[in-house]
């Protein structure tokens, strides 16, 4: 029996339980993971610490180390997560639609757990709990499969919530870490479709197209980010300037960060140099067409079609003058991941006509790509941000992680 068999054969077995089990009996075991996270906030750190030290050691960049590392607050954050899903209504049961045929056969279509969600994903040890607590609330068992450079954050995760699921009486297999990373393992996981329901992958565009391509479980592919924002004419070019500066600088190595500006050419010559002052904090630089160049001078490095294309998850910016809110359209069609995209506009028309036709899960209009997350959308953590649309679009909270089944109930009829 493999590896993967063997996780997969202990996940079926668990799910049952957590399947059927209550509200109550599910929110115990989240209050659970949450005081067993904050209790052991010196174990965490030091096996992060691990991570840390070998991520360095390996070049990772400072930005990319800071998805990897842990530290009190943001232990206490993940914590808060938990707590949140347990004040969260549970999905399981709901009853989403129900009728009476003409021989009094009742139809009711209801909302149940998927059964066991794998997650693949990358750097970012939050996800590991993030992702067992959602999986734990919408009743479904959970096998995780994080990157290497996080593998002794996660284990130290892992094994706090395994106590905490067993001491509220259930298997402590409902959530799993595949300590091998081996890229074998990896591809073995895409294929147990004996066991794992739908697989969920985070990360960058490479994880996320090898496992699109090589996957035969069902895959809700989560996104890159290769996020924009328009300037248009009329704007309020300081308001444009505070959230161009928020989405691209806050926190660049996450998938909602800003990579490219357009700006309308009425406003340019005002608003690139207000923004170049705001970037020039963080040492961003900017990647511009000719006329970004014209603006903004020397410093400027001429964009390319790449650069258009890239998400950069640093302190890099790709800016572009348009002639209209057609042309921004147009070249984020060209460009986009569909993830998320706004518009800085006192024009009511251009935000309706951006909200409509640009095709991406989160169109903003007048406020930052940065709110594209599971817990600024009141939905609690959250297991990613699809951006496709079978089954599900934008961040996924708990009603995302469920199915739908019909109960059929009758008095002997037959056909």
């Amino acid at each position: 029996m493999s590896y993967i068999d063997e996780l997969g054969q202990k996940a079926v077995a668990a799910k049952r339980k957590i399947a059927a089990a209550s509200t109550s009996k599910k929110n115990m075991v989240l209050q659970r993971i949450a005081d067993r996270l904050r209790a052991n906030v010196p174990q965490i750190l030091a096996e992060n610490e691990k991570d840390i030290a070998s991520a360095r050691d390996n070049g990772i960049t400072e930005v990319m180390v800071d998805r990897l590392r842990l530290s009190e607050e943001r232990i206490d954050g993940i914590a808060d997560a938990c707590l949140q899903l347990v004040g969260l209504e549970d999905p399981v049961g709901e009853i989403l639609q129900g009728s009476v045929r003409p021989n009094g056969m009742q139809i009711t279509k209801v909302r149940v757990p998927m059964g066991v969600i794998g997650i693949i994903y990358e750097s970012r040890p939050n996800v590991t709990v993030d992702a067992a607590a959602l999986c734990i609330k919408s009743g479904n068992a959970a096998i995780l499969r994080g990157g290497k450079e996080a593998i002794h954050s996660n284990k130290i995760l892992m094994q706090l919530m395994q106590q905490a699921v067993e001491e509220c009486g259930f298997a402590k297999e409902t959530v799993q870490l595949v300590e091998d990373t081996s890229r074998e393992v990896s591809t073995e996981m895409m294929r147990a479709n004996d066991y794992i329901d739908v697989l969920i992958p985070r990360g960058g565009a490479g994880l996320i197209q090898a496992i699109v391509k090589n996957a035969t479980v069902p895959v809700i592919e989560t996104g890159t980010g290769n996020c924009h924002i328009y300037v248009d004419s009329p704007a309020d070019l300081e308001m444009a300037v505070a959230i161009t500066d928020n989405g691209k600088t806050q926190r660049p190595s996450v998938c909602n960060a800003l990579e490219s500006c357009l700006v309308h050419k009425d406003v340019a010559a005002s608003f690139l140099p207000m923004l170049k002052e705001k970037l020039d904090q963080h040492q961003v630089e900017i990647r511009g067409c000719e006329r970004t160049a014209q603006i903004l001078g020397d410093s400027v490095i001429p964009a390319t079609e790449d650069d258009y294309a890239t998400e950069f998850l640093d302190y890099i910016i790709s800016i572009k003058v348009v002639d209209s809110v057609e042309e921004a359209i147009e070249h984020i069609r060209k460009y986009t991941t569909g993830h998320s995209e706004c518009i800085v506009t006192e024009d009511y028309s251009h935000a309706r006509k951006f909200q409509k036709e640009v095709d991406s899960a989160c169109v903003y209009v007048n406020c930052s790509t940065r709110f594209t997350d599971g817990g600024e959308f009141g939905l609690g953590a959250e297991i990613g941000i699809s951006t496709q649309k079978l089954h599900v679009r934008g961040p996924m909270g708990l009603k995302e992680l469920t199915t739908m089944k019909y109960l059929i109930n009758g008095d002997g009829q037959i056909r």
